[in-house]
């Protein structure tokens, strides 16, 4: 055993390298082959390009400043017909993006498609140059790299809320860097309605929004968003959201969309968008979730679109129009369970990247795993997929919507399988277990350590509340009837923890689950896969870890029980309650109380600000682990009371620093060893 914990310690130890390294580039590439030695950096690099790309003199100035010495190491960049063996499928607006990389000791040499390839081979030596404080090198290498799938991006719905531009500028820079190249720019909502219009001013009027009244995006702002993003090879789809989800359109005009004047007006409104947009290749219409009932007004849209040189994209499904090939859209973006590929067009998986509904832990593992749309690779009909944020509940700020959303992890771990490709199942068979199969653990472990460098480096200044969570293990009891009573004691909370229980009768075995958010049962219910194939209501069931720490310290602890989703109207738990279905929790015997809730009591809708029901808006709770073999017990009653919308059975726990930004780093988790 001491040998056991000795190795573990060391490999822990390892798991947080300083330095980048070609095994912490993330996405990781499809062709690598190292090579030997260093290109040494801090000194000043003569560039030969005559693409004249920005992200690579970026690279250069920050790393020791560009000359044109003969004598100076050099990057070249060359434009080539094809790189051997890569990949690529025709999607308008998204140029190939395959790009060779060699590294040597005095020379750095790229070949690009496009120039697209070269900004990609840019990001990859920006990662490779990461978490160096004295002499920093790049590890001599040779890459062959490009994209499974084209389109990789993240949405925020500015109409919900509201993110400062600078905010924007900030993740479109760092996502970047993880070959993201699509930012979906969620502009109105019933809430209000954040793009400026010249004609029509009181559409941001501080009187036409009920939320974050006053605050909006200029025409200047949103031109110069699109030119930075840009230059990073980062993509804008503006959205106009109509007719649906149009309020404070109503508000701010006096009549509805599906209007003549709405009509008519909204054409002229597209015009503005364009022409702030120009260098977008799609406008993004919206079109759900209310009936079309104007005459021709999808045609009318689209035509105006087209017009003005743009391709037009609308959700799918959309209410009361079915979607063709020969509707006059050229892509389509599914969400919910509704959402289907439709041939002959373009369509982006968004169906399960709804990430307001997801918790911190589980759904980052399930959406990894998943391929997107049943596809290994892109196709003419599936582009890639975007991760979307919604805030039908409001939050504080943008601090808050970035960490309750997860949205580094969510979206870094979704673009890298648009890149890879591949993934063993859809997320519909697949679910969000980790140990359902040990090549996905591994690859899963994988993304996590590379992950948490970034996290640790070009990350660091980042909400993320994402820990290493592949190292907790768990033994989960089967779940015991309770007879409708989630305080009725049973046999692990009498008989100690075991592999199986005899119950009325009855056997009840115990299986192992791993990773610090287990779902008993999915947001989705039976759509997605979780622990227990059918969840019943009327049940308890229990988990049990045991930690080994080889000395006495002080921890901070993630602990959840509910998720609260973003888009949800759901009910605090009861003071001294962790949740609204009976869960508990002990640590070494103690029983672990649940914080104060600040929304407790209060009758809840959307403009109630979501507070600190998740672990992610609280402090970590305090433990004191002692020296050697530490017990966590938990009770899962599956007793809904009724306050919550969406039934999600788990529990969430990671023992992280007092502060709750890392892991702790030199602990065991073991669900197997008893020493009761």
């Amino acid at each position: 055993m001491k040998r056991e914990i000795t190795a573990i310690i060391i490999a822990l130890l390892c798991y947080g390298s300083i330095q980048a390294k070609i095994t912490h580039l993330l996405p990781t590439p499809k062709m690598v082959t190292p090579g030997n030695g260093y290109f040494s950096l801090g000194k000043k690099i003569k560039i030969s390009d005559a693409s004249n790309n920005a992200l690579l003199r970026t690279f250069a100035e920050e790393n020791g400043g560009t000359t044109q010495s003969a004598n100076a190491p050099e990057i070249t960049t060359e434009i080539v017909p094809a790189i051997a063996e890569a990949y690529d499928y025709p999607l308008h607006g998204y140029p190939n993006e395959a790009y060779y990389l060699k590294i040597e000791p005095q020379k750095i040499t790229i070949k690009a498609i496009t120039s697209t390839g070269i900004t990609r081979a840019a990001q990859t030596l920006t990662q490779l140059a990461e978490g160096y404080d004295t002499a920093p090198a790049l590890e001599c290498v040779e890459i062959s790299d490009w994209p499974s799938f084209k389109l990789r991006g993240f949405m925020h719905d500015v109409g919900r809320s509201f993110i400062p531009i600078e905010e924007i500028k900030k993740e479109i820079e760092l996502l970047s860097r993880f070959k993201i190249n699509t930012f979906h720019f969620h502009l109105t909502e019933n809430q209000a309605w954040r793009f400026e219009v010249k004609k029509y001013p009181q559409l941001t009027a501080d009187s036409s929004m009920t939320r974050f009244a006053g605050k909006y995006y200029t025409q200047q702002q949103c031109r110069e968003l699109e030119q930075f993003a840009a230059e990073r090879g980062v993509t804008i789809i503006p959205e106009i959201d109509m007719p649906g989800h149009s309020r404070s359109f109503k508000r701010a005009m006096g009549h509805s969309m599906q209007s003549d004047a709405g009509v008519a007006e909204l054409q002229e409104i597209l015009e503005e968008v364009a022409a702030t947009f120009p260098l977008a290749p799609y406008i993004h219409i919206g079109a759900d979730e209310e009936s079309i009932t104007y005459p021709g007004f999808l045609k009318t849209m689209t035509d105006k679109v087209h017009s003005m040189g743009k391709k037009v994209i609308v959700w799918n499904p959309i209410r009361g129009v079915r979607i063709t090939a020969d509707a006059g859209f050229e892509m389509t973006q599914m969400w919910s369970t509704a959402g289907r590929k439709i041939p002959g067009i373009a369509n982006i998986d968004c169906r399960y990247n709804y990430v307001n509904h997801f918790d911190i832990y589980a759904d980052v593992a399930g959406i990894y795993k998943s391929n997107i749309y049943y596809s290994q690779q892109g196709t003419s009909e599936i582009a890639g997929t975007i991760t979307a944020i919604w805030n039908d509940r409001k939050l504080p700020d943008a601090n808050a919507i970035i960490a309750q959303n997860n949205l580094y992890a969510n979206t870094i771990a979704s673009a890298e399988r648009a890149w890879k490709g591949g993934g063993r199942q859809y997320i519909e068979q697949g679910g969000t277990t980790l140990r359902c199969h040990e090549e996905e653990y591994r690859e899963f472990a994988d993304w996590e350590r590379r992950f948490l460098f970034h996290k640790a480096h070009s990350l660091k200044n980042e909400p993320i509340p994402y820990v290493r969570q592949c190292n907790i293990h768990w033994c989960i009891s089967a779940p015991f009837p309770n007879d409708g009573n989630p305080d009725k004691i049973l046999p692990p909370e009498t008989a100690g923890t075991k592999e199986s229980y005899t119950y009325e009768g009855k056997e009840y075995p115990t299986g192992h689950a791993t990773g610090a958010g287990i779902y008993l049962r999915h947001t989705w219910g039976g759509i997605i896969p979780t622990h227990f194939a059918n969840p019943q209501t009327g049940t308890t069931a229990y988990a049990w870890t045991y930690i080994y720490s080889p000395t006495e310290q002080q921890a901070g602890a993630q602990i959840e029980f509910q998720n609260y989703g973003r888009s949800e109207r759901d009910l605090a738990p009861e003071p001294s309650k962790w949740d609204r279905r009976g869960s508990r929790i002990w640590f070494n015997g103690t029983e672990i109380q649940p914080p104060h809730w600040d929304n407790s009591g209060k009758n809840i809708d959307n403009e109630e600000l979501l507070l600190n029901e998740n672990f992610t808006a609280r402090p970590p709770i305090q433990l004191k682990l002692k020296k050697g073999w530490n017990k966590v017990f938990i009770k899962l009653p599956n007793n809904p009371d009724g306050g919550i919308r969406l039934n999600k059975w788990m529990f969430t726990f990671a023992l992280t620093d007092p502060k709750g930004v890392n892991a702790l780093d030199n602990i065991i988790y073991s669900p197997t060893i008893n020493n009761e």
